[in-house]
């Protein structure tokens, strides 16, 4: 699968068309979503025309860093969103599947041919919310997907999908979740094309120099903690050394120091103060989870640049459900907090499924994550 950043210098060079670009795409869903329902609606006519729209403008010699990149979002109300990716160029092909009204959990999509299944094992959910987004990437249909992460429905279906999944600082850019516990984010096959999506988001001016500098100041490696729990959740073996093993691979490869444990990190679980925030309860309680959690974490900040966790506790599950398992469990934690978070894939299981290794940030710091993820070259 070409990357974004391959198509898109094609079609501003002259070597390629946008409308070539999204033809093929098209052709891509047209032949393998009967089996992956990644997508709830295709817009081939709109797509098509958008493309030529394109070409136009790079024609009369606009420079646009996406021009004629295909891409996904993430539901049928996927274009509020998508305003800036289209102004640089990007063509939005068709809504990505989002779970079906009335699911009990979140962990799936409903596609125009029924449930969206994993790329990687067909009997095994692709994550969500972003389900269709995630297998979109992953089966090369777009390079690109928009998605939202509200309790890691972006880091879930990226580390099951073997995808990247980058979820931004909460409040960083606009969201339509009343609650704030919701952040914009994308799924994409490599960390470079995270990167174009990120400098399109939050604007050059933002993230001109400050990628491998944390905090601007010397360049030095950053430092990461390991944490295999968050000090609260009961994470299965395998996700926990997959995730481990990719964490050594980014030191050896010098994109990280990992510090000695130390004290261990212990969150106070956010699974109820989430809900209550979410649903009703108690928000007292709420808030005293939030302010805990928050001390935690900025101490933790302040020793080191990273956290480092499994992106989930467990492989991905069959489509009858996860039981009582919360595959949340090691995401919605930053959610509550805001930290900007990105899930890398760690490898995989014995299954034949992949499993994440996610990378957190202090706030604002998603430069930071994409120079560290970018050094594993997924």
């Amino acid at each position: 699968m070409t990357s974004a950043r391959q198509i898109a210098a094609a079609v501003r060079s002259g070597a390629s068309t946008a409308v070539e670009a999204v033809t093929a795409a098209l052709a891509r869903i047209e032949r393998i979503d009967p089996v992956l329902c990644a997508f709830a609606e295709v817009w081939e006519k709109g797509a098509l025309r958008g493309a030529r729209t394109v070409d136009e403008r790079i024609a009369a010699g606009e420079h646009l860093p996406l021009a004629g990149v295909p891409i996904g979002v993430k539901g049928r109300r996927g274009l509020r969103g998508a305003g800036p990716l289209i102004a640089a160029g990007c063509v939005p092909v068709g809504a990505t599947a989002v779970p079906g009204p009335g699911t009990a959990w979140q962990t799936w999509g409903l596609g125009r041919y029924g449930r969206t299944v994993n790329p990687w094992r067909y009997d095994r959910t692709p994550g969500g919310s972003s389900a269709g987004s995630a297998a979109a990437v992953a089966a090369g249909l777009v390079p690109l997907a928009t998605g939202s992460d509200g309790a890691g429905s972006v880091r879930i279906p990226a580390a099951w999908c073997g995808v990247v999944g980058l979820k931004a600082t909460n409040g960083r850019l606009p969201s339509a979740d009343r609650t704030g516990l919701a952040a914009p984010g994308v799924l994409t096959r490599c960390v470079a094309d995270a990167e174009a999506y990120w400098l399109v988001l939050a604007g050059p001016a933002e993230t001109a120099g400050t990628a491998g500098t944390p905090g601007g100041r010397e360049r030095r490696t950053p430092t990461a903690l390991w944490s295999a729990d968050l000090g609260f959740a009961d994470p299965d073996p395998e996700p926990v050394a997959l995730a481990r093993a990719a964490a050594r691979r980014l030191a050896d490869a010098g994109a990280v120091r990992l510090l000695p444990p130390g004290r261990p990190l212990r969150l106070e679980d956010p699974g109820p103060a989430w809900l209550a925030l979410r649903g009703g309860g108690d928000l007292g309680t709420a808030a005293r989870v939030r302010a805990v959690n928050n001390r935690r974490l900025g101490a933790l900040f302040r020793r080191a640049d990273l956290l480092l966790t499994p992106t989930t506790p467990c492989a991905a599950h069959g489509h009858d459900g996860p039981g009582d398992r919360y595959s949340t469990a090691l995401t919605w934690a930053f959610n509550l907090s805001g930290h900007p978070a990105l899930s890398l894939p760690a490898g995989l299981g014995r299954d034949g499924c992949p499993v994440g290794l996610q990378l957190v940030a202090a706030p604002g710091r998603e430069e930071l994550l994409l120079a560290v993820a970018g050094s594993a070259r997924c």
